[in-house]
């Protein structure tokens, strides 16, 4: 004879693969190229994406219905923001390292951006404040309204119309000067 307990366990779990697994099916491609617009590496982007579906399957039972998809949104970008407080740290060490003379390498992503020119437009997003950036890659390459912003990123509607056009209004003036 099963425990009371064993059997609730056991159907909160196939409720939580079934429905990850749905969620899966639909929102991976779109959770992988979100975190890729933050951190720019093919890899890390699925780990990033990855992590956000497990963190999920863990909290199914808090995530209230029907919020399945913005609870990843906010994962993955948490998770690219942890990720790019790592490279930051790991960046400042290969600074103090090459002003020691040890250490002078391109890596290829560099070098593969460098050729396309899109380096130029990740390189002045970049050059944005967290906040700005973050309101920017989710409205105009995730294509999220302000409403699903605002929920992503735990902040109000009005704080995601001024990020927008704080970071607009950097990214024209970045552009005029180039000119």
């Amino acid at each position: 004879m099963t425990p009371v307990g064993t059997r609730r366990d056991a159907a909160a779990r196939a409720a939580a693969d079934d429905g990850v697994s749905t969620l899966y099916a639909v929102h991976w491609r779109p959770m992988v190229r979100l975190a890729w617009l933050f951190v720019h590496d093919d890899l890390l982007a699925e780990e990033i994406a990855q992590d956000a579906f497990v963190s999920l399957h863990r909290k199914w039972n808090d995530v209230r219905e029907g919020r399945g998809a913005a609870y990843l949104r906010q994962c993955v970008v948490n998770g690219a923001r942890s990720a790019l407080r790592h490279h930051k740290v790991e960046q400042r060490y290969l600074e103090s390292t090459r002003a020691r003379g040890r250490l002078h390498v391109a890596s290829a992503e560099d070098e593969a951006l460098s050729v396309t020119g899109a380096d130029e437009l990740f390189g002045r997003l970049q050059r944005l404040p967290d906040r700005q950036r973050e309101v920017l890659v989710l409205r105009y390459f995730l294509d999220l309204s302000e409403a699903q912003i605002a929920e992503t990123l735990g902040i109000a509607p009005g704080s995601v119309k001024a990020h927008a056009h704080r970071g607009l209004a950097a990214l024209r003036t970045q552009m005029e000067e180039r000119t």
